[in-house]
């Protein structure tokens, strides 16, 4: 299947596409939809870098009605609906309590969530109220209860990040785009002084592949500028990163499906603590990063700076040895002063080179389908593309169910019937691939033959996201996972051996407290 997608690289298409996280991939399933011949490169894997670091939100982001943004909001609330319809195995409805312990809290932030809710109109998660100190109490058994007055409560959406990633990825696919992880543009090709294409190489064989196409779009992150660099060496910097660091925890420290929302801390961030993957995620830090890196890492403040701000709404105060994994993540920020050209939004920017290169920036995971559609509607409206309409609010994502199921494999959606086939074809299968993850030997075949893993790293972070809610357990799992993929792959002791090796420097370096 790899080998097929990289001779299909030797044909014209439409519109290429380099990076594979959400802007890029979101862009491949809108250009499929729409008839354009599509392909999509991305140099390691699908979301490997911010991607699938996000704070898990669905969200219309509250903090932008302080400052009046009610567009913003709006727009986010209703691709919001969009995700939960067109995706319901991977994202859902969760409800957020803001424990309030002054009583003028409970009218301010519950006006403020009301407008929220009522922005959202027909597309409403669930009804905001203001809950008294006991119902508060009811949702959230491990809250802090001293000086307790009551909460707000609000909804909003959780979906597992990477997962939807490569589901839009295989959505792409399931309309005939061309989608490779792992194949690196190292070169532009210029036809009289145009962008006519790339130079792709395949990170595991070496081999060199040149692709042709009518329109190339960077949607590269945090690596943004790399590919501008390779259109022109002069160009300024569009971009600058900050890190953001979450931690996990046992579920036993919400105790509760609720989700909790600190509005304000003293440097003016929104914490959260959110029920997700079996355990509960904490976050974000934000500070300013100086080099862009897959793996950013964190600093030890960093976990101090969560624990000590989520430690006063906890009955039962955590300490660093209760941290399971922590992750860390690199926001895109437009900054640079070539930030002035055809910027759509406060969210994210659209700009052409003079030599055609397209760059799409910012943004976040909420807004992917409309930043992918404003991105091919600047190509119509610039004459690079024939005129064709978006079809991507009615287009479900690969796997989507008519009745999502609650299962182990609900995330799966519609696939989740391959992987109990090949359970049920081999019943060894079935075993876990460690005691303390809820993931199974079948997941991992599953992920070889179906999602393109090619790593154990791939399969452990991004296929199982074990590597996020329990480094130790995924560190545990890397010898057998390896050994099930080295068996599809057909690849020897060897790669087993170097595979585990590099998981279990990558989770003792940057994934554990």
């Amino acid at each position: 299947m790899r080998s097929k997608a990289f001779e299909a690289l030797a044909g014209e298409f439409d519109v290429l596409i380099i990076g594979g996280g959400a802007t890029g991939l979101g862009i491949a399933v809108d250009a499929a939809t729409r008839g354009y011949r599509t392909a999509l490169v991305e140099a390691g894997d699908f979301a490997q870098a911010t991607s699938s670091r996000a704070t898990k939100l669905v969200h219309g982001g509250v903090r932008y009605l302080a400052s009046g943004q009610i567009h913003l909001v709006y727009e986010a609330l209703h691709e919001r609906a969009v995700m939960l319809r067109n995706a319901p195995h991977l994202v859902q409805a969760l409800p957020f309590l803001l424990p309030a312990y002054k009583w003028i809290d409970l009218p301010f932030y519950g006006i403020g969530l009301k407008i929220y809710d009522l922005l959202s109109g027909k597309s409403t998660m669930g009804p905001t109220h203001i809950l008294g100190a006991k119902s508060t109490q009811q949702r959230l058994p491990n809250i802090a209860t001293k000086g307790l007055r009551g909460s707000i409560l609000y909804h909003d959406g959780q979906f597992d990040d990477a997962r939807l990633a490569l589901a839009l990825a295989r959505t792409a696919e399931d309309h005939g785009a061309t989608v490779l992880n792992y194949a690196r543009v190292t070169s532009l090709l210029k036809t009289r002084g145009k962008l006519s294409g790339a130079v792709v190489d395949d990170e595991e064989t070496g081999a060199e592949y040149t692709v042709t196409s009518k329109v190339v779009i960077n949607a590269t992150g945090i690596f943004t500028d790399d590919i501008r660099e390779k259109d022109d060496p002069a160009i300024p910097k569009l971009l600058s990163v900050s890190r953001g660091t979450h931690i996990v925890v046992e579920p036993s420290f919400l105790g509760s499906d609720n989700a909790i929302m600190i509005p304000k801390t003293e440097d003016g961030r929104v914490i959260f603590a959110i029920p997700w993957g079996g355990k509960v995620v904490i976050g974000t830090t934000d500070l300013a990063a100086t080099a862009v890196e897959m793996e950013p890492g964190h600093e030890a403040s960093e976990i101090d700076y969560l624990i000590a701000h989520i430690n006063p709404y906890l009955a039962k105060p955590m300490a660093r040895k209760d941290i399971l994994s922590v992750f860390s993540g690199l926001r895109p920020l437009v900054t640079g002063k070539s930030a002035t050209t055809s910027k759509l939004s406060r969210e994210h920017h659209i700009d052409v080179s003079p030599t055609g290169l397209i760059t799409v920036a910012g943004g976040k995971w909420t807004t992917y389908r409309r930043m992918a559609q404003d991105t091919l509607d600047f190509a119509i409206r610039h004459s690079m593309l024939a005129n064709k309409p978006c079809r991507t609010r009615e287009i479900k994502i690969h796997g989507a169910p008519a009745n999502p199921e609650t299962g182990p494999l609900h995330r799966y959606g519609t696939d989740a019937d391959a992987i109990r086939a090949l359970i049920a074809e081999r019943p060894e299968l079935a075993a876990k691939v460690d005691e303390a993850l809820p993931f199974c030997l079948a997941e991992v075949v599953f992920s070889v033959r179906q999602e393109m893993a090619r790593t154990v790293e791939d399969v452990l972070s991004r296929r199982m996201r074990a590597l996020m809610t329990d480094a130790k357990a995924a560190e545990r799992a890397a010898p057998v996972v390896a050994a099930t993929m080295a068996a599809e792959l057909g690849l020897g002791q060897d790669w087993v051996n170097a595979q585990v090796d590099a998981f279990r420097k990558l989770a003792a370096t940057f994934y554990l407290p």
